[in-house]
């Protein structure tokens, strides 16, 4: 980005930037990323990948071919990524980082689409390689190229699991594929190494019933290859996905494991599963130590709750996987850390993990000292980050940690927390949160703040003066709710302002301290909005009663946060115009406006939006995850149908009487599309001033560039013109001429 926008407007935020996670090299002197960019003018995206040099602030392009992904580092001295061509093949492609297209040279090809490398420096040479990729039903790597097409367009299924996310189940399954590389040497004749695959790719679950990283989100947070060999999470595969979470973890390892034997004949070690009694949930974050001999991993205790407590656990020798210690263990299993880890690290050492977690609607990055064998008490944790959203961190060969983070004003900063340096005592360390020069750092800043991709927001036309919390009481006895307020970049407190009442999705969600290219808040702030964004009954990073108190609660204990809080900002926010209100959400937000729509709280607002929101409870058993409902609503409809019926926004439809935009995608197979027609169409039979959006090409979200501009034009028109504020089409013509 080289210039500053005049005005944060939906182009801003769909055309700016997007940079991923910064892949660091092993000292953190320079930064490998893929950054994108989209131009409605030109109805293009542009995809590169390049290098940040940490000391002068300048990038060098590695390539910016559209087909080439996945970039990382093959040591210090070249940069291996993904090439995928026409033909459904992969080429593995390694370079020079400075002169990468002209010394790149191709290690191998691979027969299918894989993602999601792993690389493990083996000494002398060779490289552990991992990625994953689809297999068939004969175990062979799959590519949908040279599939023959099929006679016919039916599809039969003998189990509940039909569909997943947006895509019909098929017989072919994720896989993790195995190889080495050799690289011989540095440089040569300084031109790239010469590296190649000792041998083609093995499937490690070849003959099991096991898939690994698990659909939809699943990536390399399922899956980690270390000296002596594999470990990752799958379902578990004796029980039905639609009704069950419980994933478990295996490993697959030995001395030998990378030894050729493996490639000539003999098969892996058989994956032992790791039982931790009961812990029935899913499991995540399989994660080896430095030393190769330790593993580290996140567990839920529950079947069916998606959103319960992650507790972490460490295996200290992968020969003895039944020998598991649980960190911050306690007598009712609930764990002494209140907090949900999200993802681990280990310090060189081993002598330390690192955590990211969620806390009062925060991304911090945690720092805990694991026990020894015989000791089940960890020390900490502490906090190392807090401020924004963390959302990657990876440790450098001295102890550092280099991570990536967003905040409300902020859509990629890379910062490093310097523990090589740290004094003694120091535990707390704080990212960057206000506006200040980029060159410049606040007082006692204890984080080195190394790249900011919009300039602390200030490309964007945004400051974190904009950004304000509140909390006010919750239904519950001596709660609090937390709620993030986004002001316009022009604010005036002697002004009064329309309120955007955004409601978070999950429900076990929350609206963190972070960036978002589908809702962001600052969107709506800069249309001359007040925007605030509650996280009621049911919000994840305020402890894990807190989450779990929407259990048979969906429209009760939320509903009421909700309603006490627009009752506190209508009597302590003077600046806000609650007569001039609307409310929007998304998902359990979706349903929550419907909701409202039913009960004395819809007529406090001059228009609502649902987006892919709950109509029908009982049309969630269309839905493909049913151990959802069935968990939040304590029990199937015909076990509980009182419970059901209670809090189904279609028993209220008689109240509906404000005016509603109601938007569905036909690929939404979480929520199918049949809820937001039957809302639609109640509103249209009632007389109601109502409208419909669709995009048969979106799931449960809207990610394509120019449905996101669609998207934000009927939202923004919508609210506006119900606020008395300037369609927001109106004032970009105005604009634009």
């Amino acid at each position: 980005m080289t210039v500053q926008a005049l005005k944060f407007t939906p182009e801003v935020l769909l055309e700016a930037p997007r940079r991923s996670e910064g892949v660091p090299n092993s000292i953190g002197s320079k930064i490998l990323y893929s950054v994108s960019t989209y131009s409605f003018s030109e109805h293009t995206k542009k995809s590169e990948i390049r290098i940040l040099d940490v000391a002068s602030q300048q990038t060098l392009l590695v390539t910016d071919d559209q087909s080439a992904s996945e970039a990382t580092w093959l040591g210090d001295a070249a940069v291996l990524l993904l090439k995928s061509n026409s033909d459904g093949t992969t080429t593995i492609w390694v370079g020079l980082p400075d002169s990468f297209e002209k010394s790149k040279h191709s290690v191998g090809t691979i027969e299918g689409p894989v993602g999601n490398i792993r690389l493990h420096d083996l000494g002398d040479g060779f490289w552990a390689f991992a990625v994953s990729g689809k297999a068939k039903p004969d175990g062979t790597l799959l590519n949908p190229e040279k599939v023959e097409n099929s006679h016919s367009s039916g599809k039969l299924y003998t189990s509940g699991f039909v569909r997943h996310w947006d895509h019909y189940i098929t017989e072919n399954r994720n896989a993790i594929w195995l190889s080495k590389l050799y690289q011989n040497g540095f440089r040569i004749a300084g031109q790239a190494t010469i590296t190649h695959l000792v041998h083609p790719l093995k499937n490690a679950l070849q003959g099991t019933k096991l898939e690994s990283p698990i659909e939809p989100f699943g990536g390399k947070d399922h899956f980690d290859i270390g000296k002596h060999g594999l470990v990752f999470t799958s379902k578990d595969p004796g029980l039905n996905p639609a009704t069950h979470t419980k994933t478990n973890i295996y490993v697959s390892a030995s001395e030998d494991f990378w030894d050729d034997l493996h490639w000539k004949g003999s098969e892996f070690p058989e994956p032992q599963e790791v039982s931790i009694k009961g812990f029935e949930g899913a499991s995540t974050s399989p994660t080896w130590s430095n030393s190769g001999k330790m593993f580290a991993f996140l567990s839920m205790k529950t079947d069916g709750y998606e959103s319960d407590k992650n507790q972490p656990f460490i295996v200290h020798d992968y020969r003895k996987p039944s020998k598991v210690i649980r960190l911050f263990a306690s007598e009712d299993g609930k764990g002494n850390w209140d907090r949900s880890p999200q993802s681990i690290a280990w310090s060189p050492n081993d002598w330390h993990l690192y955590f990211t977690a969620e806390s009062h609607g925060r991304g911090n990055l945690y720092s805990v000292g694991p026990p020894r064998p015989g000791d089940d008490k960890a020390r900490g944790p502490l906090i190392l980050v807090k401020g924004g959203t963390v959302t990657a961190a990876k440790v450098l060969y001295n102890g550092d940690i280099f991570v990536t983070s967003t905040s409300l004003i902020e859509n990629s900063l890379y910062s490093l927390v310097p523990l090589s340096e740290r004094p003694r005592g120091t535990d707390v360390y704080t990212l960057p949160i206000d506006d200040r020069p980029f060159d410049s750092e606040p007082e006692n800043l204890t984080t080195k703040y190394l790249s900011s991709n919009s300039r602390s927001g200030s490309k964007f036309g945004l400051s974190r003066h904009q950004i304000d919390e509140v909390y006010w009481p919750g239904a519950v006895d001596k709660t609090y709710v937390h709620a993030w307020v986004v002001k316009p970049s022009n604010f005036s407190p002697d002004k009064t302002y329309p309120l955007a009442y955004l409601i978070h999705g999950g429900p076990q969600g929350a609206w963190n301290d972070g960036w978002s290219t589908r809702w962001n808040p600052a969107v709506f702030a800069e249309q001359g909005y007040v925007v605030i964004c509650p996280n009621p009954t049911g919000s994840t990073s305020y402890g894990q009663a807190f989450t779990d108190a929407i259990q048979g609660q969906w429209g009760g204990l939320p509903y009421q946060d909700l309603v006490l809080g627009f009752d506190w900002i209508k009597a302590n926010l003077s600046y806000v115009d609650t007569t001039r209100a609307v409310a929007l959400g998304a998902s359990y937000g979706g349903y929550m406006m419907n909701w409202i729509q039913g009960h004395p709280f819809g007529r406090e607002f001059k228009a609502l939006v649902t987006h892919d929101g709950i109509f029908s409870m009982t049309g969630q058993m269309a839905s493909e995850e049913l151990y959802f409902p069935f968990h939040d609503l304590k029990g199937a409809p015909w076990q509980d149908p009182e419970g059901w019926a209670r809090w189904d926004p279609s028993k209220f439809t008689e109240a509906w009487a404000t005016p509603q935009l109601v938007i569905h995608n036909e690929l939404d197979y979480r929520l199918t599309i049949s809820e937001g027609l039957a809302a639609f169409n109640v509103l249209q039979s009632k007389g109601v001033e109502s409208q419909f959006l669709t995009f048969p090409d979106e799931n449960h979200w809207v990610l394509k560039p120019e449905n996101g501009l669609l998207w934000h034009e009927v939202v923004l028109d919508w609210i506006n013109e119900h606020v008395g504020l300037e369609k927001y089409t109106e004032s970009r013509k105005a604009f634009w001429g």
